[in-house]
């Protein structure tokens, strides 16, 4: 009996340490990935070390740039050219804001919300409309946050972004249901990653590796809408949401 078909895996902010992981579980599996992100160097160096790790084939798309919208097409164009046909796409990118800095400066705030929404709508849209007109099954994962289930003072400009997005994919999802495309949601806590090198790593973070595994078992099992990266950031995020407002304000989270 033959085996199953490795997915053909398309990946945009490979250079994520999140993405790069989840990459790695695929290569093993000996799936042809094509990836894509804004350093076009740290891409082709991810490419390589893929190949060794048992890709099937890599592709390096051009570089797209989240806040340059006529960077996304393109590169959306070339990952499906390159592929034929797409099985599972993951979108990755995203930056972490200064809070203080976006408070200060409204520029400054709206551009890391094109970062960390616009151009991720920007990009589902295009790729789901292709995914529908493929007329085959696959999925479409986008990473968020657990820090868009709830605005808290520390980072409510990263949150808002991050609470649109999850509602957008919600929508999405709705919409691609019946045309077999499933949208997952993953949601994120603390990871420890170049973009959060700043921050003081505490018991709840976990490893980039273990969240791309987290990832990677989110995007090929048929199952569920909603990924919590890990697991326990469910139970954590239900405690915050039900803490009544008039006491959640007063909290320093």
């Amino acid at each position: 009996m033959s085996q199953p078909r490795p997915p053909s895996v398309l990946i945009f902010g490979i250079t994520s340490a999140m993405a790069e992981h989840t990459a790695r579980k695929f290569a093993a599996a000996g799936s042809t990935i094509a990836i894509a992100g804004r350093n076009q160097t740290r891409v082709q160096d991810i490419g390589a070390d893929l190949r060794v790790r048992g890709a099937t084939a890599i592709h390096e798309l051009p570089p797209y740039d989240a806040r340059k919208p006529d960077s996304l097409a393109p590169c959306v164009a070339a990952g499906f050219e390159a592929l034929g046909q797409v099985d599972i796409v993951l979108i990755a990118h995203g930056s972490l804001p200064d809070q203080d800095r976006c408070e200060a400066d409204i520029d400054a705030a709206v551009a890391e919300l094109d970062t960390n929404f616009i151009s991720i709508l920007r990009l589902c849209t295009d790729i789901a409309n292709r995914l529908e007109a493929a007329g085959k099954p696959a999925t479409l994962g986008v990473i968020s946050s657990v820090a868009g289930l709830r605005g808290r003072q520390s980072n409510y400009l990263y949150g808002a972004a991050k609470g649109g997005l999850n509602v957008f994919l919600q929508g999405l999802r709705n919409r691609m249901h019946p045309h077999r495309i499933r949208v997952v949601t993953l949601l994120p806590g603390f990871v420890d990653s170049p973009m959060t090198a700043e921050i003081e790593k505490g018991p709840l973070f976990v490893s980039a590796e273990k969240a791309g595994a987290c990832i990677h078992r989110a995007l090929v099992r048929a199952a569920g809408d909603i990924a919590y990266v890990p697991f326990f950031w469910r139970w954590i995020m239900l405690i915050i949401r039900w803490i009544p407002e008039p006491l959640f304000k007063r909290l320093k989270l």
